[in-house]
């Protein structure tokens, strides 16, 4: 069909894990686990980000669009971690990155690149 588009990416959550798989074969992903720190990062002309990062500071970038129930409840499982600062930086979000979960260790610095 025409009007029929293939996504350029979807999200899996399970207990393991959250991956994102792209259109040209790549996947980025991340096990709960080794989950260090979560961003989210947007604003009004772009789709809100969820930023994952492990201790490495290598990313899995899950977009608003991707993000359902089963991803947020799984979130909620993080130590400490508080659904209502999640809910005021998505809101909130003005293009500026903001932290709403941090480990006990602090993932290292994120290299220079543009989140997809």
């Amino acid at each position: 069909m025409h009007g029929d588009s293939v996504p350029d990416s979807y999200v899996y959550v399970t207990e393991e894990g959250v991956a994102r798989h792209y259109a040209d074969g790549s996947v980025a992903a991340l096990a709960w686990e080794d989950l260090a720190e979560v961003r989210i990062e947007g604003g009004s002309d772009a789709d809100i980000l969820y930023i994952l990062l492990d201790h490495d500071g290598q990313s899995c970038v899950v977009p608003r669009s991707a993000v359902d129930a089963a991803f947020l409840a799984r979130l909620r499982y993080l130590p400490d971690f508080d659904p209502e600062r999640l809910g005021a930086a998505v809101d909130a979000s003005d293009g500026e990155s903001v932290v709403v979960w941090r480990s006990p260790e602090p993932p290292a610095p994120l290299p220079d690149f543009e989140y997809d």
